[in-house]
């Protein structure tokens, strides 16, 4: 059994791709690693544009697109749903085995309206009803208009991946928009075990940024761990008493945290360490290949999510009083997230549009 492979089996917590890229549903690159313990995939925009522009794997199927007259934004969209429909086939058999709890697939709805509340409703909407499959994951940002169209959308029965969580501000507010989403949509005679959620709390990112900051060398590289550390325990309290107890008898899921950003951005900290001190139950850690490998071979499979909570909590303490405000931390690192995939759509939409300039002097 593999490190990967005991991540789930020993300590419940479930081992996903952070990758989709045509190829790998080609060549069964993907079916392999599902074989080998993989139990999800998470995409964003960025990803989308590497394996776009990465490849020739996407050029037949868009020469298709714009011979037959279909605008350019629309050819990207069939591209990116073509490669997640695939995806989620491959995917299909887990999240039957599990009873609903992995297999999922993620696909992001467009950074440029991660601020446009109603804008963000109507794309996610449109994207759990064009790909209409249960193990669909449509992610949006955990912006501060993000969060009603996260509750707005959970309180439609469907099944959302939130992005882009940096703070335990922000990290309250996406629990308590689950929660109420759930109660909404149980009040309208809706099965709240249809409705599945991850919170994607990004890990490495806030290393890098607080790092910046920080003048106490003993502070270093350390913020990251406690905050997620910090968060389990916050999703431990929320998914307990009363309240979530009506809805788990409902057969309401938890929404369990899932650790992104996690390969390691600072060449001196430990390849596996986003891996290593963030094991727990009812948790998710999406990774890339590099971070898989380096887990397999050398990584530590043991419980540590829950162990020196109360360190944590002091580091965070240590960390203000050197004055470190992890709200700004997570707002910075929330715009530049943004901002990051927004330009990532801009560069693969720009290079499209090129290829289709090319195709139509031809």
């Amino acid at each position: 059994m593999t490190a990967l492979e005991r991540l789930y089996t020993e300590y419940g917590q479930s081992p996903w791709l952070d990758n989709l890229t045509r190829g790998y549903l080609r060549d069964g690159t993907l079916e392999r690693m599902v074989a080998d313990g993989i139990r999800g995939v998470t995409a964003n925009p960025t990803i989308f544009a590497r394996a776009i522009l990465g490849s020739a794997d996407y050029d037949e199927q868009f020469a298709a697109l714009i011979a037959a007259g279909v605008p350019l934004e629309d050819a990207y969209w069939q591209l990116v749903v073509d490669d997640t429909t695939g995806a989620l086939a491959v995917l299909r058999p887990v999240f039957d085995a599990s009873g609903g709890t992995d297999g999922f697939v993620s696909v992001e709805v467009a950074a440029e309206l991660a601020h446009d509340t109603a804008a963000t409703l109507v794309a996610a909407r449109a994207l759990h009803e064009r790909i209409a499959a249960p193990n669909l994951f449509v992610k949006i940002p955990a912006t501060a208009e993000g969060v009603p169209a996260i509750q707005a959308m959970i309180a439609e029965g469907r099944s959302i991946n939130i992005t882009l969580i940096f703070s335990l501000t922000r990290y309250e507010q996406i629990v308590e928009a689950y929660l109420s989403g759930l109660e909404a949509f149980a009040e309208r005679g809706g099965d709240p075990s249809r409705v599945h959620s991850v919170a994607s709390f990004f890990v490495s990112r806030v290393d890098t940024e607080v790092d910046r900051r920080l003048a106490e060398p003993e502070l270093l590289g350390r913020a990251a761990i406690a905050q997620a550390k910090l968060a389990y325990r916050l999703f431990r309290e929320r998914f307990a008493g009363e309240r979530w107890q009506r809805l788990a008898a409902l057969g309401a899921h938890p929404q369990r945290p899932l650790w992104a950003s996690t390969s390691t951005k600072n060449p001196a900290y430990p390849d596996t360490r986003y891996v290593d001190e963030l094991i727990g139950p009812d948790t998710v850690n999406t990774l890339p290949e590099a971070t898989i490998a380096a887990f397999n071979d050398h990584g530590t499979p043991t419980r540590t999510i829950d162990t020196a909570v109360d360190e944590a909590a002091e580091l965070m303490r240590r960390l203000a009083k050197a004055g470190v405000d992890m709200d700004d931390v997570g707002q910075t690192l929330e715009d530049q997230g943004v901002a990051g995939f927004h330009a990532s759509h801009q560069q693969v939409r720009a290079a499209l549009a090129a290829k289709a300039d090319h195709l139509d002097r031809r």
